[in-house]
């Protein structure tokens, strides 16, 4: 879970990067009132897909806007908020109405609390019925009704845009929940190894690598990626596992993530059903080459472009190298992907704080396909691996 120390120190920095003349903001992205404030919808619960929103003003006061149904299937812990506006949806007596227009009724009670005050909302995704209880354009990312006031004006704040770039920088709460993710996955790849043989399906491998990340992580979780079987005949394939059962000579790559209160892992390995050839061999010294050149690029203030292009070199120097089609990486935490994304053309910058990716891939006819992927903490001086699985073909 998300702490209150962390909750409170990510509210400062965007108090510290938003204008000075910005008295309250509206959070309106659910993993965005997740990162403020700990209040997360589990996604297998009742009110699955339902959301909160979340008022912050300067002065320090965090209010909470939710419909009671959605507040019991949030975390167990509370959400760190001085008030919590709470509408009924459903009290087990009584029809329900429209659910969104539940959450408006909240909105309506923050109304004299913002009116008057110049303030910023979250425009992509503040709903535009909750934009009009409040008087605002709808054209508006920040709004003072005050008609001469320069926020107003044109100096538009753009709110979602700000806590997109403050979430780079994971605090340590932020950082455990991630190797939390990381241990579940860690687990499932372990249990991969033991049931991968001929015969066995890949929704199969699925279902006990979810069993056993389920067991590591002591929770329920969200688990999805690739899971699919490779070939000389296909190289190239990823999505969800099928009924398709594996056969010597597949490359089973297991690309996945596991999700915990909206923080996910994502890394990767590949299996060679049967045991691997010479030739699988010789394409895993290729990518495990890259991943140790990638590393050695990274710290903060390098490149991304640059992060790739060092990953890339073994794999161009080889004959296989215009196989190598996808990223080299990217940026993990409460998206998939996020900045900075590790391609050619990249004008991103790797921060401290940032974590990312590495993930070399070669996909050749005649062989089969393979990726292994690690998850790494950028750091001043280099970096900290979080993914401890095992790379290795059997």
């Amino acid at each position: 879970m998300l702490t209150q120390a962390g909750c409170l120190a990510r509210r400062k920095r965007l108090w510290e990067a938003v204008p000075e003349s910005i008295e309250w903001v509206l959070i309106a992205d659910p993993r965005h009132v997740h990162y403020f404030c700990n209040f997360w919808v589990h996604p297998l619960s009742f009110s699955t897909c339902e959301r909160g929103l979340l008022l912050l003003e300067r002065s320090g006061a965090a209010t909470l806007m939710a419909d009671n149904f959605a507040l019991r299937s949030a975390a167990p812990t509370d959400p760190f908020v001085d008030k919590r506006i709470v509408e009924t949806f459903y009290d087990h007596k009584h029809s329900v109405i429209n659910r969104d227009h539940v959450l408006f009724n909240a909105v309506k009670k923050i109304s004299d609390t913002v009116y008057g005050r110049p303030g910023a909302v979250e425009a992509e995704w503040l709903p535009v019925g909750a934009r009009e209880l409040l008087g605002l354009d709808r054209e508006a990312h920040s709004v003072s009704h005050e008609p001469e006031d320069p926020v107003r004006k044109g100096d538009l704040v753009d709110l979602g845009s700000i806590v997109r770039h403050l979430r780079r920088k994971k605090e340590p709460d932020e950082i455990e929940l991630l190797k939390q993710c990381m241990i579940a996955t860690n687990a499932g790849h372990a249990r991969a190894f033991e049931i991968v043989a001929s015969g066995v399906t890949e929704v199969e491998v699925y279902s006990e690598m979810l069993a056993a990340a389920t067991k590591a992580a002591g929770r329920a979780i969200v688990m999805y990626g690739d899971f699919r079987a490779t070939n000389a005949e296909v190289p190239k394939i990823g999505g969800l596992p099928t009924e398709y059962q594996l056969q010597s000579g597949d490359m089973l790559i297991l690309d996945y993530s596991v999700m915990i209160d909206g923080y996910r892992s994502d890394f990767t390995n590949t299996i060679a059903v049967g045991g691997p050839s010479d030739d699988q061999r010789m394409l895993y010294d290729l990518v495990t080459a890259a991943m140790a050149a990638g590393e050695a690029a990274i710290r903060a203030g390098a490149l991304a472009k640059d992060v790739y292009r060092a990953t890339a070199a073994p794999l161009n120097a080889s004959p296989y190298g215009a196989t190598f089609t996808n990223h080299a990486g990217h940026g993990l935490g409460l998206g998939h992907p996020e900045p900075p994304i590790i391609v050619p053309e990249s004008s991103d910058t790797l921060l401290a704080g940032d974590v990312i990716t590495l993930e070399p891939g070669l996909y050749v006819e005649g062989i089969g396909g393979i990726r292994i992927e690690h998850n790494y903490l950028v750091t001043k001086s280099g970096y900290e691996r979080l993914s401890n699985h095992d790379i290795r073909l059997e």
